[in-house]
Protein backbone atom coordinates (compact mmCIF):
# COMPACT_ATOMS: atom_id res chain seq x y z
CA UNK A 1 0.00 0.00 0.00
CA UNK A 2 1.27 3.59 -1.08
CA UNK A 3 1.95 5.99 1.89
CA UNK A 4 3.29 9.00 1.25
CA UNK A 5 3.70 12.19 4.05
CA UNK A 6 4.67 15.45 3.67
CA UNK A 7 4.84 18.73 5.88
CA UNK A 8 4.78 22.42 5.88
CA UNK A 9 5.40 24.72 8.25
CA UNK A 10 4.20 27.90 10.31
CA UNK A 11 6.02 30.99 8.53
CA UNK A 12 6.42 34.19 9.73
CA UNK A 13 6.31 38.05 7.49
CA UNK A 14 9.51 39.47 8.29
CA UNK A 15 9.55 42.50 6.00
CA UNK A 16 6.95 44.37 3.41
CA UNK A 17 3.74 42.67 3.98
CA UNK A 18 0.50 42.96 3.33
CA UNK A 19 2.68 44.40 -0.17
CA UNK A 20 2.77 40.79 -1.47
CA UNK A 21 -1.10 41.05 -2.60
CA UNK A 22 -0.59 44.61 -4.01
CA UNK A 23 2.09 43.89 -6.99
CA UNK A 24 5.13 44.66 -3.81
CA UNK A 25 8.01 42.99 -2.29
CA UNK A 26 8.42 40.83 0.97
CA UNK A 27 10.55 39.15 3.01
CA UNK A 28 9.39 35.89 4.80
CA UNK A 29 10.63 32.75 6.58
CA UNK A 30 9.22 29.13 7.94
CA UNK A 31 10.31 28.15 11.16
CA UNK A 32 10.41 24.80 12.52
CA UNK A 33 8.41 24.95 15.59
CA UNK A 34 4.87 25.01 14.55
CA UNK A 35 3.94 22.73 11.20
CA UNK A 36 1.47 20.83 9.16
CA UNK A 37 1.72 16.40 8.58
CA UNK A 38 -0.21 15.21 6.21
CA UNK A 39 -0.19 12.06 4.91
CA UNK A 40 -2.32 10.06 2.16
CA UNK A 41 -2.81 6.14 2.26
CA UNK A 42 -3.90 4.56 -1.62
CA UNK A 43 -7.40 3.27 -0.57
CA UNK A 44 -10.25 2.40 -2.95
CA UNK A 45 -12.16 5.61 -2.95
CA UNK A 46 -10.80 9.44 -2.50
CA UNK A 47 -11.69 9.88 1.47
CA UNK A 48 -10.81 13.16 3.36
CA UNK A 49 -10.47 12.47 7.10
CA UNK A 50 -11.80 15.66 9.44
CA UNK A 51 -8.85 17.22 11.41
CA UNK A 52 -8.89 19.42 14.78
CA UNK A 53 -9.93 22.58 12.18
CA UNK A 54 -13.14 20.68 11.23
CA UNK A 55 -14.40 21.22 14.88
CA UNK A 56 -18.05 19.65 15.27
CA UNK A 57 -17.93 19.67 18.79
CA UNK A 58 -18.28 22.49 21.65
CA UNK A 59 -18.18 23.02 25.26
CA UNK A 60 -20.62 25.45 25.04
CA UNK A 61 -23.36 27.59 22.64
CA UNK A 62 -21.04 30.53 23.40
CA UNK A 63 -17.82 28.66 21.87
CA UNK A 64 -20.30 27.10 18.95
CA UNK A 65 -21.01 31.00 17.70
CA UNK A 66 -17.28 32.22 18.51
CA UNK A 67 -15.71 29.62 16.06
CA UNK A 68 -17.91 29.87 13.41
CA UNK A 69 -17.87 33.73 13.48
CA UNK A 70 -13.96 32.98 13.86
CA UNK A 71 -13.68 29.80 11.23
CA UNK A 72 -17.22 29.46 9.31
CA UNK A 73 -18.78 26.70 8.85
CA UNK A 74 -16.18 24.58 7.08
CA UNK A 75 -12.19 23.26 8.42
CA UNK A 76 -9.52 22.44 6.53
CA UNK A 77 -10.96 19.69 4.57
CA UNK A 78 -12.70 21.96 1.61
CA UNK A 79 -8.68 23.09 1.60
CA UNK A 80 -7.55 19.62 0.88
CA UNK A 81 -10.22 19.10 -1.83
CA UNK A 82 -9.70 22.46 -3.30
CA UNK A 83 -6.09 21.77 -3.70
CA UNK A 84 -6.90 18.34 -4.69
CA UNK A 85 -9.41 19.48 -7.26
CA UNK A 86 -6.52 21.92 -9.08
CA UNK A 87 -4.02 19.69 -9.06
CA UNK A 88 -6.36 16.89 -10.84
CA UNK A 89 -7.08 19.72 -13.55
CA UNK A 90 -3.46 21.09 -13.68
CA UNK A 91 -2.61 17.76 -14.48
CA UNK A 92 -5.48 17.44 -17.34
CA UNK A 93 -4.16 20.90 -19.03
CA UNK A 94 -0.91 19.45 -18.56
CA UNK A 95 -1.65 15.93 -20.21
CA UNK A 96 0.37 14.37 -17.32
CA UNK A 97 -1.28 10.76 -16.50
CA UNK A 98 -1.49 10.02 -12.84
CA UNK A 99 -3.46 6.65 -13.50
CA UNK A 100 -6.18 5.62 -11.01
CA UNK A 101 -5.12 5.30 -7.22
CA UNK A 102 -7.08 7.03 -4.94
CA UNK A 103 -6.20 8.32 -1.45
CA UNK A 104 -7.21 8.54 1.75
CA UNK A 105 -6.06 12.28 3.13
CA UNK A 106 -5.56 12.58 6.70
CA UNK A 107 -3.85 15.76 7.92
CA UNK A 108 -2.64 17.09 11.68
CA UNK A 109 -1.71 20.32 12.37
CA UNK A 110 0.00 22.11 15.63
CA UNK A 111 0.08 26.04 14.41
CA UNK A 112 -1.62 28.30 16.64
CA UNK A 113 -4.97 29.01 14.81
CA UNK A 114 -5.92 32.58 13.30
CA UNK A 115 -2.99 34.42 14.79
CA UNK A 116 -1.20 35.24 11.43
CA UNK A 117 1.21 32.48 11.07
CA UNK A 118 -0.58 30.79 7.86
CA UNK A 119 -2.08 27.64 9.45
CA UNK A 120 -4.60 27.19 7.03
CA UNK A 121 -1.82 27.64 3.99
CA UNK A 122 -0.18 24.95 5.61
CA UNK A 123 -2.72 23.06 5.02
CA UNK A 124 -2.51 23.53 1.36
CA UNK A 125 0.85 23.63 0.71
CA UNK A 126 1.00 20.31 2.89
CA UNK A 127 -1.70 19.04 0.40
CA UNK A 128 0.25 19.79 -2.87
CA UNK A 129 3.37 18.34 -1.83
CA UNK A 130 2.14 15.08 -1.29
CA UNK A 131 -0.10 15.40 -3.93
CA UNK A 132 2.64 15.43 -6.35
CA UNK A 133 4.81 12.67 -4.36
CA UNK A 134 1.85 10.33 -4.14
CA UNK A 135 1.13 10.84 -8.37
CA UNK A 136 4.84 10.98 -9.31
CA UNK A 137 3.98 14.99 -10.74
CA UNK A 138 6.87 17.26 -11.21
CA UNK A 139 5.02 21.22 -11.01
CA UNK A 140 7.47 23.75 -11.44
CA UNK A 141 8.54 25.00 -8.18
CA UNK A 142 7.83 28.59 -8.78
CA UNK A 143 4.15 27.20 -9.99
CA UNK A 144 3.28 25.80 -6.73
CA UNK A 145 2.89 28.77 -4.50
CA UNK A 146 0.27 29.91 -7.18
CA UNK A 147 -1.58 26.94 -7.43
CA UNK A 148 -1.90 26.60 -3.55
CA UNK A 149 -3.28 30.67 -3.57
CA UNK A 150 -5.83 29.95 -6.57
CA UNK A 151 -7.11 26.99 -4.22
CA UNK A 152 -7.67 29.34 -1.19
CA UNK A 153 -8.52 32.43 -3.29
CA UNK A 154 -10.50 31.63 -5.92
CA UNK A 155 -11.75 28.11 -5.18
CA UNK A 156 -13.26 29.10 -1.43
CA UNK A 157 -13.12 32.94 -1.51
CA UNK A 158 -9.94 33.67 1.20
CA UNK A 159 -8.19 36.69 0.42
CA UNK A 160 -4.91 36.13 0.42
CA UNK A 161 -1.48 36.81 -0.93
CA UNK A 162 1.90 34.29 -2.24
CA UNK A 163 3.92 35.17 0.29
CA UNK A 164 2.77 32.35 2.66
CA UNK A 165 2.50 30.08 -0.19
CA UNK A 166 6.26 30.89 -0.89
CA UNK A 167 7.11 31.01 2.13
CA UNK A 168 6.15 27.75 2.82
CA UNK A 169 7.28 26.10 -0.46
CA UNK A 170 10.52 27.38 -0.75
CA UNK A 171 11.39 26.90 3.40
CA UNK A 172 13.90 29.31 4.76
CA UNK A 173 14.15 32.55 4.32
CA UNK A 174 12.80 34.19 0.91
CA UNK A 175 12.98 37.52 -1.21
CA UNK A 176 9.91 38.32 -3.24
CA UNK A 177 9.35 40.16 -6.07
CA UNK A 178 6.11 40.56 -7.42
CA UNK A 179 6.20 43.45 -10.22
CA UNK A 180 3.23 43.80 -11.47
CA UNK A 181 3.81 42.89 -15.37
CA UNK A 182 6.52 40.15 -14.26
CA UNK A 183 3.84 38.25 -12.54
CA UNK A 184 0.47 39.20 -14.91
CA UNK A 185 2.75 37.73 -17.59
CA UNK A 186 4.11 34.54 -15.39
CA UNK A 187 1.31 33.82 -12.98
CA UNK A 188 4.30 33.87 -10.25
CA UNK A 189 6.83 36.21 -8.78
CA UNK A 190 10.56 36.43 -8.89
CA UNK A 191 11.83 34.64 -5.99
CA UNK A 192 14.95 34.58 -4.34
CA UNK A 193 16.69 33.14 -1.30
CA UNK A 194 18.82 33.99 1.77
CA UNK A 195 20.91 32.92 4.03
CA UNK A 196 19.58 31.97 7.23
CA UNK A 197 22.97 33.05 8.53
CA UNK A 198 22.28 36.30 7.31
CA UNK A 199 19.60 36.69 9.41
CA UNK A 200 19.71 38.83 13.02
CA UNK A 201 18.13 37.73 16.16
CA UNK A 202 14.71 37.38 15.45
CA UNK A 203 11.52 36.01 18.13
CA UNK A 204 7.99 35.52 17.80
CA UNK A 205 5.26 35.95 19.59
CA UNK A 206 1.78 35.41 19.99
CA UNK A 207 -1.76 35.81 21.42
CA UNK A 208 -3.56 32.54 21.80
CA UNK A 209 -6.42 34.47 22.55
CA UNK A 210 -6.39 36.84 19.90
CA UNK A 211 -7.86 34.79 16.99
CA UNK A 212 -9.21 36.51 14.44
CA UNK A 213 -10.02 36.24 10.61
CA UNK A 214 -7.63 38.13 8.33
CA UNK A 215 -9.31 38.60 5.04
CA UNK A 216 -11.54 41.07 6.38
CA UNK A 217 -8.83 44.03 6.94
CA UNK A 218 -7.50 43.05 3.65
CA UNK A 219 -10.85 43.42 1.75
CA UNK A 220 -11.33 46.98 2.85
CA UNK A 221 -8.07 48.14 1.67
CA UNK A 222 -7.74 45.75 -1.46
CA UNK A 223 -10.91 47.67 -2.33
CA UNK A 224 -8.98 50.96 -1.77
CA UNK A 225 -5.98 49.75 -3.71
CA UNK A 226 -7.85 49.03 -6.85
CA UNK A 227 -10.13 52.81 -5.88
CA UNK A 228 -5.95 54.43 -6.51
CA UNK A 229 -6.48 55.67 -3.06
CA UNK A 230 -3.69 57.34 -3.12
CA UNK A 231 -2.44 56.77 0.44
CA UNK A 232 -3.25 53.27 0.24
CA UNK A 233 -1.25 52.60 -2.96
CA UNK A 234 2.06 55.01 -1.60
CA UNK A 235 1.94 52.76 1.21
CA UNK A 236 2.24 50.11 -0.58
CA UNK A 237 5.07 51.25 -2.65
CA UNK A 238 6.50 51.84 0.96
CA UNK A 239 6.27 48.43 2.12
CA UNK A 240 8.06 47.15 -1.19
CA UNK A 241 11.25 49.58 -0.80
CA UNK A 242 11.56 48.32 2.97
CA UNK A 243 11.66 44.64 1.65
CA UNK A 244 14.19 45.78 -0.79
CA UNK A 245 16.06 47.99 1.91
CA UNK A 246 15.54 44.94 3.69
CA UNK A 247 17.44 42.19 1.63
CA UNK A 248 20.33 44.42 0.32
CA UNK A 249 20.80 44.88 4.07
CA UNK A 250 21.23 41.26 4.80
CA UNK A 251 23.22 40.32 1.67
CA UNK A 252 25.71 43.59 2.26
CA UNK A 253 25.88 42.06 6.26
CA UNK A 254 24.50 45.22 7.34
CA UNK A 255 22.45 43.71 10.23
CA UNK A 256 22.18 47.08 12.32
CA UNK A 257 20.08 48.26 9.82
CA UNK A 258 16.91 45.64 10.27
CA UNK A 259 15.60 46.84 13.54
CA UNK A 260 14.44 50.29 12.21
CA UNK A 261 13.21 48.55 8.85
CA UNK A 262 11.27 46.32 11.11
CA UNK A 263 9.88 49.30 13.38
CA UNK A 264 8.80 51.14 9.86
CA UNK A 265 6.99 48.36 8.66
CA UNK A 266 4.66 48.22 11.20
CA UNK A 267 4.32 52.02 11.91
CA UNK A 268 3.51 52.34 8.39
CA UNK A 269 0.65 49.34 8.40
CA UNK A 270 -0.90 51.14 11.68
CA UNK A 271 -1.41 54.61 8.51
CA UNK A 272 -3.60 52.15 6.59
CA UNK A 273 -5.34 49.25 8.53
CA UNK A 274 -7.53 49.84 11.40
CA UNK A 275 -5.16 47.95 14.02
CA UNK A 276 -6.77 46.47 17.47
CA UNK A 277 -5.33 47.95 20.61
CA UNK A 278 -5.04 43.94 21.70
CA UNK A 279 -2.44 43.72 18.60
CA UNK A 280 -1.31 47.10 18.94
CA UNK A 281 -0.25 45.97 22.74
CA UNK A 282 1.89 43.51 21.73
CA UNK A 283 3.97 45.86 19.63
CA UNK A 284 4.44 48.66 22.16
CA UNK A 285 5.24 46.15 25.05
CA UNK A 286 8.01 44.68 22.53
CA UNK A 287 9.44 47.85 21.53
CA UNK A 288 9.25 48.60 25.30
CA UNK A 289 11.74 46.35 25.81
CA UNK A 290 14.37 47.42 23.20
CA UNK A 291 13.07 45.22 20.66
CA UNK A 292 12.16 45.69 17.11
CA UNK A 293 8.20 44.56 16.25
CA UNK A 294 6.01 44.20 13.81
CA UNK A 295 3.06 41.82 12.43
CA UNK A 296 3.93 38.04 11.34
CA UNK A 297 1.24 38.31 9.66
CA UNK A 298 -2.55 40.18 9.91
CA UNK A 299 -2.21 40.51 13.92
CA UNK A 300 -2.23 37.94 16.72
CA UNK A 301 1.18 37.70 16.28
CA UNK A 302 4.91 39.50 15.98
CA UNK A 303 7.86 38.86 14.77
CA UNK A 304 11.32 41.36 15.58
CA UNK A 305 14.81 41.66 16.02
CA UNK A 306 16.22 41.64 19.77
CA UNK A 307 19.97 42.29 20.60
CA UNK A 308 20.72 39.94 22.89
CA UNK A 309 20.00 36.73 25.67
CA UNK A 310 18.88 39.56 28.51
CA UNK A 311 16.83 41.29 26.04
CA UNK A 312 15.31 38.22 24.93
CA UNK A 313 14.69 37.13 28.58
CA UNK A 314 13.24 40.51 29.71
CA UNK A 315 11.04 40.40 26.05
CA UNK A 316 9.32 37.45 27.05
CA UNK A 317 8.31 38.10 30.22
CA UNK A 318 6.97 41.24 29.48
CA UNK A 319 4.62 39.33 27.11
CA UNK A 320 4.05 36.91 29.07
CA UNK A 321 2.22 39.46 31.46
CA UNK A 322 -0.50 39.86 28.51
CA UNK A 323 -0.85 36.54 27.70
CA UNK A 324 1.41 36.04 24.83
CA UNK A 325 3.95 33.11 24.36
CA UNK A 326 7.11 34.02 22.82
CA UNK A 327 9.79 31.74 20.84
CA UNK A 328 13.20 31.92 19.30
CA UNK A 329 12.42 29.94 16.15
CA UNK A 330 14.57 27.39 14.08
CA UNK A 331 14.63 28.65 10.51
CA UNK A 332 13.17 25.60 8.50
CA UNK A 333 15.30 24.11 5.26
CA UNK A 334 14.06 21.51 2.89
CA UNK A 335 15.98 18.69 5.48
CA UNK A 336 12.98 20.10 8.59
CA UNK A 337 10.27 18.66 6.16
CA UNK A 338 11.73 15.05 5.95
CA UNK A 339 11.99 14.83 9.89
CA UNK A 340 9.76 11.63 11.95
CA UNK A 341 6.29 12.83 14.04
CA UNK A 342 6.70 12.05 17.17
CA UNK A 343 2.77 12.27 17.59
CA UNK A 344 2.29 11.98 21.63
CA UNK A 345 4.42 14.58 22.43
CA UNK A 346 3.51 17.11 19.24
CA UNK A 347 -0.24 16.65 19.54
CA UNK A 348 -0.63 16.65 23.54
CA UNK A 349 0.50 20.13 23.17
CA UNK A 350 -1.42 21.34 20.06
Amino acid sequence: MKIVESRSFARAGFLGNPSDGYFGKTIAFSFTEFFVDLRLCESGRLRFVPGEVDDATFDSPAQLVRDLRLYGYYGGIRMLKAVAKLFFEWCEEHSVEIGGCNFTAEYKINIPRLVGLSGSSAICSAMLKALMEFYGVEIPLEDQPSLVMSAERDELGIACGLQDRVAQIYNGVTFMDFERTFLEATGHGKYERLDPAAMPNVYIAYDPNRAEESGRAHRKVKKLFQQQNRDVVSAMSEFADIAQKGRDAMVAGDLDAIPALVNANFDLRDRIFNIAEENRRMVTVARGCGASAKFAGSGGAIVGTFEDETQFAALAAALSEIGCRTIRPKIASKDDEKAKLDSAAVWRNS
